[in-house]
């Protein structure tokens, strides 16, 4: 009889989670009334999954957003600045929609004081390199809507404009990375 080789199977996986319904965009913004009470469901679909680290973007909305699921299990949440949300630009634009469709297909395309989309990918697929190298096997990872929809691409380059008008307040993605291999399925929508 052939012997089969059973190695050990590294499995880690990271919820990606964009932020509850909030007031506005600015840092400060807080949850409304409604995000407030979706962060409460989203602590109970999350408490049974086993999380042993939860990093978040310093923005408020985030962390009000798992702030419940952090105090059930009792685990610190850690901010990261590298989890905000992307600048698309530091001037106003008028026509800020069709120029954030734009930096879908040109990734390197840039507006006065922004990010290009590869610079803001690079900056959230850093934070997920450094969990995939952790002892940490369940990582919470709160952020914002395009800094998320990028990381999707990232794993996805077919991920677009459109999906991006479709994720929702709250949104839950499951990445799974077992022995290299990354899978992403969405496992919750507000």
């Amino acid at each position: 009889m052939e012997r089969i080789n059973i190695g050990v199977i590294l499995l880690k996986k990271i919820y990606l989670i964009r932020h509850c319904e909030a007031e506005g965009q600015p840092p400060e913004a807080k949850l409304t009334e409604r995000g407030l009470k979706q962060a409460l469901e989203l602590s109970w679909f999350l408490s049974d999954r086993k999380i042993d680290r939860i990093i978040a973007s310093p923005y408020k909305r985030a962390i009000q957003s798992i702030q419940p699921l952090a105090q059930r299990l009792n685990i610190e949440i850690k901010t990261d600045q590298r989890l905000i949300e992307r600048v698309l630009s530091t001037t106003n634009l008028s026509d800020w929609f069709e120029k954030l469709k734009t930096t879908f297909d040109d990734l390197e395309l840039k507006f006065e004081g922004g990010e290009s989309s590869q610079e803001a990918m690079k900056r959230i697929v850093e934070v997920l390199e450094e969990v995939f190298n952790s002892e940490s096997k369940k990582t919470i990872i709160v952020t914002h809507g395009n800094i998320l929809s990028l990381l999707l691409k990232y794993f996805n380059n077919d991920f677009g404009f459109e999906d991006w008008r479709n994720l929702s307040n709250p949104d839950v993605f499951l990445l799974k990375n077992e022995d290299n291999k990354v899978t992403i399925e969405r496992i919750w929508k507000g």
